[in-house]
């Protein structure tokens, strides 16, 4: 089984940073990509940012020129950098993985969610 698990997560004033951290661990075959959602009180799941194994980076306009999603030379942790933090950005931050555990088995994975609270 694959496991993520985030690390970083608190109370940030707003235009203050936070980063993000997410581990993957279990048994893995290969990561294809990995990436952040998040997902606030009565709202639905948005993404956030994805890096794949190539480096191809996506962000949602929202984090566009705020955040920077990176990753280790292995793309086992993946970052997430938060800088300009707005209330807005409040919300439960969810790592995900698409992974194979096998060179024939692949899933999506899902941490347990780290909270970033940003007060102004």
């Amino acid at each position: 089984q694959v496991h993520l698990v985030e690390s970083g997560g608190g109370l940030v004033q707003a235009g203050g940073s936070l980063s993000l951290s997410c581990s993957a661990s279990g048994t893995i075959f290969r990561i294809i990509s990995m990436g952040w959602y998040r997902q606030a009180p009565g709202k639905q799941r948005e993404l956030v940012a994805t890096i794949n194994a190539g480096g191809g980076i996506n962000y949602a306009d929202s984090v566009k020129d705020r955040f920077i999603i990176s990753r280790d030379n292995g793309m086992n942790t993946v970052y997430l950098q938060m800088n300009g933090l707005k209330a807005e950005d409040t919300s439960v931050y969810y790592c995900n993985g698409y992974i194979y555990s096998s060179h024939v088995s692949w899933g999506e994975y899902w941490g347990q969610g780290t909270q970033v609270t940003v007060s102004s």
